[in-house]
């Protein structure tokens, strides 16, 4: 998937919203808190998202993924290039770490993105 394609995918989720950070990551947040990063210059890694632990220790396992730098240790990992998983993978892993995110946030503000 091409980073338009990530766009539109996961704007398509409930309340999510975007912000540019670090003036090079293209953030995907849901209430304020972020679910997925894509890199707007060249990096280490094009794309990081929150996954399971379960999920993380498989995924690291995989060709061209890796534990996402500075936000491992909450079970992110980053993909080296935009083949590391195909776009059906990808976007139920972009589901997973909406999901996750989601499910933290406080009630009041889970309240108004329903």
């Amino acid at each position: 998937m091409d980073v338009e394609s990530i766009r539109e995918f996961c704007l398509s989720l409930p309340g999510a919203t975007e912000d540019v950070k670090w003036e090079k990551n293209l953030t995907f947040l849901i209430g304020e808190k972020m679910f997925a990063v894509v890199g707007l210059k060249p990096g280490k890694t094009v794309m990081s998202f929150k996954c399971t632990p379960a999920s993380f220790a498989e995924l690291v396992e995989r060709k061209d993924i890796i534990p996402a730098p500075y936000l491992a240790r909450h079970y992110w990992v980053g993909l080296e290039n935009t083949n590391a998983l195909g776009e059906k993978d990808l976007k139920r892993y972009l589901e997973i770490s909406y999901q996750l995110v989601l499910e933290k946030l406080p009630k009041k503000v889970k309240d108004k993105i329903s």
